[in-house]
């Protein structure tokens, strides 16, 4: 006997998976080679790669274009087969229906219906994952919200930028609530507004417990959101590992201070020369990255009320994608249907205690019109008796037969 588990229990499991710190994607000596149509060898895109990605860390793919990052990618959607190795994903394979059901994916280019709107663009992912109408509209409210859609969400997604067909990309990623997102280069075509935006849900999907495997040129992105990343180069894992371990430089030390004076700052040279040549010390005040700097210029304009007929900014994350949002227990969808019946339950009741409707006198509305009120025939008069009509007929032609007269 088979015993399946509940989505509620999934979830649960998942919670337990990332406190152990399991492995939930496992790449085990992968090869891709795509081969012409005589079946010769091409290129070999991907060449031995193994990494594993565990449960509620922010992953990165790095590496140049044409490394092998979105074929990596595609072999774990069930997209594309190896040629050699293997992809476990939630311990199951990369085709298997149901741990479909559990991943979100933006590629690396929008292909949307560009003759639908973006409300009607996120309703129709949110088909295929057999939403609840209720849940489905509400999430599909939140999404755009989100993304800052929601003022454009009645023009066609043909009519979109680039920048804003990323955004609502990413809000259909996001439709089943998944347990996996797998971004290939969400910033692409995104303003600094939108790639700040984007990091700050990942932050919050990581804090949530779900599990990010972002792939992108933009290598300050990863930088600030990324826990562990491989970084590819003709189609090989060149280094792997956490962040830290990548990019701590081990023979140099940075001392921070708040501003000093000029005695002091010659106090601490004095002291520093004692142990490092002058010219090998370096003193200047610190400065902000650009990005930093841009964002502070827009959140003022934010401030001062300032219109725009492009994409909003400073929008929050949808409430079911928060990270303090409640997830929902098995006796509270129960509960939930149950009012539900009991609602309609109650509106069928209050059709069937309602008294018919009285019918029309037809004789009243005669003589507001100034008619004379027209009689209504008895049934049983109105009606001929058929039968008897019948009988007499036939009784006549009998007494013709025999001489009657």
């Amino acid at each position: 006997m088979v015993e399946t588990q509940t989505q509620e229990e999934t979830h649960a499991t998942d919670a337990a998976a990332e406190a152990n710190g399991e492995v939930i994607v496992r790449v085990s000596n992968l090869v891709k080679v795509f081969r012409d149509f005589w079946g010769r060898p091409k290129a070999r895109a991907v060449n031995d790669v193994s990494f594993e990605v565990r449960a509620g860390e922010v992953f990165g793919l790095l590496g140049p274009n044409g490394s092998g990052k979105s074929t990596t990618i595609k072999m774990m959607l069930g997209l594309l087969n190896p040629t050699k190795g293997f992809i476990d994903i939630f311990g199951h394979g990369p085709r298997d229906v149901k741990t479909k059901e559990r991943i979100g994916y933006l590629p690396e280019e929008s292909y949307l219906y560009k003759y639908l709107n973006s409300a009607e663009t996120i309703d129709f992912f949110g088909g295929l994952f057999a939403l609840d109408p209720k849940e489905k509209k509400i999430r599909t409210e939140q999404l755009l919200d989100m993304v800052g859609l929601s003022a454009t969400q009645m023009r066609t997604v043909g009519e979109f930028s680039k920048g804003m067909q990323r955004r609502i990309g990413l809000a259909q990623a996001l439709i089943n609530d998944p347990d996996l997102v797998i971004l290939d280069e969400p910033t692409s075509g995104l303003d600094p507004v939108g790639c700040r935006e984007i990091k700050d849900l990942i932050l919050n999907l990581k804090a949530r417990g779900k599990t990010v495997i972002l792939s992108s040129h933009l290598l300050a992105d990863v930088e600030d959101v990324c826990d562990r990343a491989v970084i590819y180069y003709g189609g090989k894992v060149q280094q792997y590992g956490t962040l830290e371990e990548l990019l701590t430089e081990r023979d140099t030390i940075r001392f921070t201070l708040p501003a000093l004076s000029e005695d002091a700052q010659q106090e601490v040279m004095e002291t520093i020369a004692k142990h490092v040549p002058k010219d090998e010390v370096r003193v200047e005040n610190p400065t902000q990255n650009l990005e930093s700097f841009f964002l502070g210029v827009v959140e003022n304009a934010i401030a001062k009320d300032e219109g725009t007929s492009g994409s909003t900014a400073g929008n929050e994350v949808a409430e079911f994608l928060r990270a303090d949002a409640p997830v929902p227990t098995q006796a509270d969808k129960m509960l939930e249907r149950l009012a539900d019946k009991e609602a309609a339950k109650s509106v069928v009741q209050t059709a069937e205690a309602k008294p018919e409707q009285s019918a029309v006198d037809t004789a009243k509305l005669d003589a507001l019109a100034g008619e004379e009120p027209k009689k209504q025939p008895a049934q049983q008069e109105a009606r001929p008796d058929k039968k008897s009509n019948v009988l007499d007929e036939a009784d006549d032609k009998l007494s013709g037969l025999l001489g009657d007269d």
